[in-house]
């Protein structure tokens, strides 16, 4: 008998990528497809869901199914970007573009007024986390209340694994890690919907059956076997977020281990025994019953050095990665607080602001993203110092942004902190396809492919200067913030 396949798609922030791999991890097949956010307006950013998750995903299934494949693929998985919301009708078709994660900020004015309602500290004692840009409950409530024809005709809201899921099986259900980032209508110590508070936000909000990231949610159906080349009734599992699958795919799935992203936004997850009391991090269900995770994010990163990139002519980003690390640290007097779409963790600031402090004409382009990283580092070591608390932990660095080397170097070295690289970095999808794999009992759950390939560790002959840089970033922050929301209030008027 052939070999049994997993196939696992990710749908990120930028591109959508899908993996075929053998029962043992072993790559088969991988294919992208990039794409763009939508930005119609200061502080939102959107995706079409139709096309751009859904229509992703056809074109990735049939590209990756070579002759005979869809015979052999035990089960599929889905992550994705989240917390997301998209309003759908009865026959999960989007009703308008999906409202993405913590980088959209326009459900500000709801956050406050939930957590006034309920209590900041009643909130992070049941849910995990305070309400900020990344909770969903808020955007469920501006939808409600600013979009109400749309919110009228909604019968089915989706996260972008949710939607796929469900255009695949037929099935609406979320999986119990998305739906801990719903705050504040979900209950962490219960690993159930908070009812009450849902029902008190949004009485006609109809909540979707959860399930754990690797439960069969459905099989595929012959509606979408036609659009994407699977075999009908291939199981599918329910998946989760994009950070969390990626988590899994490198092996951090244990206590004290730590997962480092680099994308177009920098995240990490911690994997945690019990919630963290600091409302500046985000304490998660994780993927697994019982257990549990802390997060932390940048607003920007990759999105960051892709901007500087687009203004810089569009040059190869290996010619700026190689121009940046001929600088000497510091970037010759260029500090850059990397706060282009406000900030997420430990500022919780929708209102903060990028700045470029010290730039001289013998400035290149060079000099530029050599400070660009080193702010995003700084940033990553602000994030890093409330998620962690000091005590010591495995870092595994992941992501686009490891190939350049350069980025998590500079992390590295501004946090003090080893960082693995596994030998394959396939990304998010690398994890769905396990959970696809311990969903229909083909690895035992718990498992892993991963295995670590080099280390980066932190240069100690430069930990006095960025010592030095990293004391300058916070009172830069602190010199400039009143400025940064003074600006941040004018453009918003």
């Amino acid at each position: 008998m052939s070999e049994q396949l997993l196939l696992g798609i990710d749908v990120g922030t930028a591109s959508s990528k899908g993996l075929l791999v053998g029962a043992d991890g072993g790559l088969v097949r991988r294919a992208i497809r990039e794409h763009s956010i939508s930005v119609p307006r200061p502080g939102w950013v959107e995706h079409d869901a139709e096309q751009t998750w859904w229509g992703g995903v056809r074109a990735l299934c049939r590209e990756l199914l070579g002759p005979g494949d869809a015979e052999r693929v035990a089960a599929v998985g889905i992550s994705g970007i989240g917390p997301c919301v998209v309003p759908c009708d009865a026959g999960d078709r989007p009703l308008r573009p999906a409202i993405l994660y913590g980088v959209d900020t326009r459900a500000e004015a709801e956050a406050r007024e939930l957590s006034e309602r309920f209590g900041a500290e009643a909130i992070l004692a049941r849910g995990g986390s305070v309400l900020s840009s990344q909770a969903l409950g808020p955007k469920l409530l501006w939808l409600s209340r600013h979009e109400p024809e749309t919110w009228a005709a909604t019968r089915r809201w989706h996260s972008a694994n949710s939607l796929v899921v469900a255009r695949l099986t037929g099935e609406w259900v979320l999986d119990r890690h998305s739906a801990s980032q719903c705050d504040p209508l979900y209950d962490l110590g219960a690993e159930d919907w908070a009812y009450d508070w849902a029902a008190e936000v949004l009485p006609d909000l109809v909540l979707p059956p959860l399930a754990w990231p690797r439960e069969v949610a459905g099989v595929v159906g012959a509606a979408a076997a036609v659009a994407t080349g699977l075999r009908t009734g291939t199981p599918v599992v329910a998946g989760t977020i994009d950070a969390w699958a990626e988590a899994l795919g490198v092996g951090a799935r244990g206590p004290g281990d730590l997962m480092v992203m680099y994308g177009s936004t920098m995240f990490f997850v911690l994997i945690a025994t019990a919630p963290a009391a600091d409302p500046r991090i985000w304490t998660t269900a994780g993927t697994e019953p019982g257990s549990l995770t802390h997060a932390a994010g940048l607003a920007t990163s990759g999105s960051l050095t892709a901007w500087l990139r687009e203004i810089c002519g569009e040059p190869p980003f290996a010619d700026l990665v190689a121009e940046a690390a001929a600088i000497e640290p510091g970037a010759e007097g260029l500090l850059v607080l990397p706060y282009f779409a406000g900030e997420r963790t430990p500022l919780l600031d929708p209102d903060a602001r990028g700045t470029i402090t010290g730039l001289t004409l013998r400035h290149t382009r060079g000099h530029l993203y050599r400070a660009a990283l080193e702010g995003i580092a700084c940033a990553a070591r602000h994030a890093f110092e409330a998620l962690s608390g000091g005590a010591p932990v495995r870092a595994v660095a992941v992501g686009g942004g490891t190939r350049g080397r350069l980025w998590p170097q500079l992390v590295s070295d501004l946090i003090g902190l080893e960082q693995e690289l596994t030998v394959e970095t396939l990304g998010a999808a690398y994890g769905a396809c396990l959970l696809a794999a311990e969903g229909v009992g083909l690895v035992p759950a718990g498992s892993s492919w991963a295995r670590t390939a080099e280390l980066i560790a932190p240069r100690p002959e430069l930990h006095s200067h960025y010592e030095r840089q990293y004391g300058l970033y916070r009172e830069l922050h602190e010199a400039t913030v009143g400025i940064q929301h003074q600006l941040a209030w004018e453009e918003q008027r």
